[in-house]
């Protein structure tokens, strides 16, 4: 099994720029990250230390999201966010440059929370915009968008793989975007009570991505009682070749255990 560490989450004892050396000590040649800068563009010296500590830990950059905003404050995403579409769109090229000089080729995009001083119409056309743009900057380095339900979050209106697919099926249809998929994160569907198996059955050799968290808790495989490693094999058999994210919340001391225990168990 292919997995990916996700950064942003996990290691998190650990300075950023540390966890990358740290998910390689732990036997992991992949990792992702959320966006990992204050701003949309950071300085060049940011992301070259940033490039720097992916490239000196010898793991490959699987995933990266775009700005996503002030994510501990409540943000969820730029994509929808009337007013800040220009930042989005600086972020792009940022975004499509990282991925450039470390072979990334996904790329998160955050739809965003609802705003109460715009109507859901409204939001939702910018939306198609800003994905369309995304979609194309990364397009000439063979990347693709991902568009993610997530749950926790009372404004966010994308929460079922359904719904994602609509806006995914709405960008095509008006602008001819054909590199965005489904990032499909089977804690957030199942917390939201989506039927994660009857998604699967419907779309697993279309999805961008696939990430992985237990619930009830948000924790690592096995602390809970979604069956993650059904899901993941029906995933497969169906033609999904991607990676596995790991995106939970575990303490760096015991993150890893249970990928330790199933390889012994093989």
């Amino acid at each position: 099994m292919t997995y990916t560490v996700n950064c942003s989450i996990l290691l998190t004892e650990l300075p950023l720029l540390e966890r990358p050396a740290a998910a390689k000590a732990a036997g992991f040649d992949a990792v992702e990250f959320w966006w990992p800068f204050e701003t949309s563009v950071p300085t060049d010296a940011q992301v070259t230390r940033f490039e720097n500590a992916i490239t000196d830990a010898g793991v490959q950059l699987t995933g990266l999201n775009f700005n996503a905003g002030d994510m501990p404050a409540g943000d969820r995403g730029l994509v929808s966010w009337k007013g800040r579409s220009a930042e989005f769109k600086d972020n792009i090229d940022v975004v499509a440059g990282v991925g450039a000089r470390l072979g990334c080729t996904a790329f998160n995009a955050l739809y965003g929370n609802r705003q109460e001083e715009h109507s859901p119409e409204e939001q939702d056309e910018l939306a198609v915009q800003n994905l369309a743009a995304a979609a194309a900057g990364v397009a000439r380095i063979g990347g693709t968008v991902l568009l993610e339900p997530v749950s926790g979050a009372a404004r966010y209106p994308l929460l079922t793989a359904a719904d994602a697919l609509d806006v995914i099926a709405r960008v095509k249809n008006e602008t001819g975007a054909e590199n965005i998929k489904l990032l499909a994160d089977f804690y957030h569907l199942a917390v939201n009570g989506d039927d994660v198996a009857a998604v699967i059955e419907g779309h697993a050799k279309d999805f961008g991505h696939i990430q992985i968290a237990d619930s009830p808790g948000r924790g690592a495989p096995g602390t809970g009682t979604l069956p993650l490693g059904e899901w993941i094999t029906r995933s497969r058999e169906l033609g999904y070749e991607g990676y596995i994210g790991l995106e939970y919340k575990e303490p760096a001391e015991t993150a890893f255990a249970w990928a330790i225990r199933q390889h012994a168990a093989g």
